[in-house]
């Protein structure tokens, strides 16, 4: 069996790629596409099949899925560009022969009113239209993400948020990796979807502890309105569109889009998810 995974330059692609080879997956039975081919290279070095492909040229897309079985479609990073992306993705691998594709898509996305959501549930749908089998798994909050938040308390001893007292059922990269590459090597996961959390969902009050705990200071969590978060991140430099968005991660949050819990997550991968303190220290 052949496996493609998309954005292997990426974090979350590189990651399933090294979970594959881990789990005894013949280099040359994994295809990682990216948009560099140099920061490919090491991975070409060691026997995996590499090609430069781009969601915007579906021709290197066609090239890249040749002969794949399952392809891992890692969600791309222009938000807003994405369904269409993807679904020049979806129709390569559909003329390609393709048997299964698994996407990383958002909690809840027929459902949420996440600022990110809209890209992957048209996704989802074009997944669903496709004719191929599918798998979703919808991957909570990245725990690597807080890493702005790492850096403001290292440097103030405060994170400021307007999350409320909402709560994010995050995990680490490398947990969401692994379940991809158990979901992409295993059988019986056709056309369903998973909801991926980490263990324990955490509010901001309980990321400051956390930090504090890494960093040895006091940092305390401020909790700010919409407005003020606007008008602190204009401050800071960003533009209206950045402002905007940064905003709209903070009222979802706040909303609790993020924080249930399942044990989707751990039950694919075999273990306990990351605790959000491990990930913030390995930072």
């Amino acid at each position: 069996m052949t496996i493609a995974v998309t954005g292997a330059t990426g974090h979350l692609g590189r990651l399933i790629v090294e979970d594959l080879l881990q789990a005894g997956t013949a280099p040359d039975q994994i295809v990682a596409t990216g948009r560099n081919a140099e920061r490919l290279a090491e991975l070409a070095s060691r026997g995996v099949r590499t090609v430069a492909a781009s969601y915007d040229d579906p021709a290197s897309l066609a090239t890249a899925f040749a002969g794949v079985d399952v392809l891992v479609l890692v969600s791309g990073s222009e938000p807003g560009n994405r369904v269409a992306q993807h679904t020049n993705a979806i129709e390569a691998a559909k003329a390609a022969g393709v048997t299964r594709v698994v996407y990383t898509s958002i909690p809840r996305a027929d459902t949420t009113q996440h600022v990110l959501a809209p890209d992957h549930l048209g996704t989802e749908n074009a997944l669903r239209a496709s004719g191929l089998a599918w798998t979703i798994l919808r991957n909570n909050w990245y725990s690597e993400n807080q890493a702005p938040a790492l850096a403001q308390a290292r440097e103030t001893g405060v994170v400021a948020s307007a999350t409320g007292s909402g709560r994010i059922a995050s995990a680490s990269r490398a947990d969401y990796a692994a379940a991809a590459a158990a979901v992409a090597l295993g059988s019986g996961h056709e056309n369903r979807v998973y909801e991926l959390t980490g263990d324990v969902a955490w509010s901001y009050d309980e990321l400051a502890a956390a930090i504090e705990d890494v960093l040895g200071t006091p940092v305390v969590h401020k909790a700010v309105s919409t407005a003020e978060l606007a008008a602190s991140l204009a401050d800071a430099g960003l533009d209206d569109g950045t402002i905007a968005f940064v905003v709209a991660l903070d009222e979802g949050t706040a909303r609790g889009e993020l924080a249930d819990v399942t044990a989707d997550l751990r039950t694919l991968i075999g273990r306990p998810t990351t605790p959000l303190v491990e990930t913030l220290r390995a930072l």
